[in-house]
């Protein structure tokens, strides 16, 4: 006797529609975020807007009238080109460019040895730096005048009005906080790689030029770009030392447009400023991937 199977139906499963957010939780939960985030970039993006405004103006003024892009007109920039301007940019560049790489090579070598090696001094170093870092550099400006006026008697090439004396000067100054930017990164780097490759008869060089650099590489493009920007545009004791004014710096130069206030071109002045952001802009552009990973992996482990 056959026996008939009766299949009973499944009720079929209707998927829970979601819950939705009623429009005051949202706004209390999400919504002042974005609110606060458009505040911010307003914030932030009107002095850029009103520089870029006052470039393509020719009236020269910054208060002459107060209506964005009333007039669009290239003037100032045509006008950079019967200037000192281009020079300025090149000075700029060569001495942020060798002050980041010199901080760089400096900085990586330092972390490297307080962070591999145990010798006499290094916990009274590291605190030597910690301590020295707390002081802004611009703080010594006299002396370091007076120690450069003495220094170009003797070497003149370490003198005043030397490009190469600002970017030593640059470089003492810069390598306190990014030897402990870089220390706390070099501690993440696992020691039994270079176990590993003493084992297989590498020397400190090797290991420190082929393996240890190339795992650190985000925090050497993030020391690289501070000490480009620090450098680009600092005044203080670039103003101090270079003294003839085809050795300025952009910094130098633009100031000097706008120094005197019967005399102060400021269309000149904010065309000047357009330009000498590109650099700054496509390098961070450039790096921003390293920016994140290299800011924060430093302080996993100390």
């Amino acid at each position: 006797m056959a026996i008939e199977t009766v299949q009973v139906p499944r009720p079929s499963v209707v998927p829970a529609a979601p819950h939705r957010l009623s429009r005051k939780r949202w706004f209390t939960e999400i919504g002042w975020r974005h609110v606060v985030g458009v505040l911010a970039v307003i914030y932030a993006g009107f002095p850029i807007v009103y520089v870029l405004s006052a470039s393509l103006s020719e009236n020269g003024t910054l208060t002459g009238s107060n209506q964005l892009f009333a007039q669009v007109s290239g003037l100032n920039y045509a006008e950079l080109n019967d200037t000192l301007f281009w020079t300025w940019m090149g000075n700029t560049l060569v001495i942020a460019i060798v002050t980041a790489i010199g901080t760089v090579l400096m900085g990586a070598a330092a972390a490297y040895a307080f962070s591999r090696f145990r010798f006499t001094g290094r916990r009274g170093g590291l605190t030597a730096l910690l301590i020295i870092q707390m002081f802004p550099q611009m703080l010594a400006f006299v002396a370091i005048f007076l120690l450069l006026l003495g220094l170009g008697n003797v070497v003149p090439l370490l003198g005043l009005n030397s490009t190469l004396a600002l970017i030593c000067v640059y470089l003492g100054g810069s390598l306190g906080v990014n030897t402990f930017l870089m220390y706390g990164f070099f501690n993440t780097v696992p020691r039994e790689l270079d176990e590993a490759a003493k084992l297989d008869g590498a020397s400190h060089a090797q290991i420190y030029w082929t393996i240890i650099l190339r795992l650190v590489a985000p925090i050497l493009a993030v020391v690289g770009l501070l000490s480009f920007i620090a450098s680009f545009g600092e005044f203080i004791i670039a103003r101090i030392i270079l003294q003839s004014e085809g050795n300025w710096t952009l910094a130098v130069g633009l100031y000097g447009w706008v120094s005197q206030r019967l005399d102060a071109n400021w269309g000149l002045f904010a065309a000047g400023a357009v330009i000498a952001a590109v650099p700054v802009l496509i390098l961070f552009l450039f790096l921003q991937k390293y920016i994140v990973g290299g800011l924060t992996a430093g302080s996993v482990k100390g």
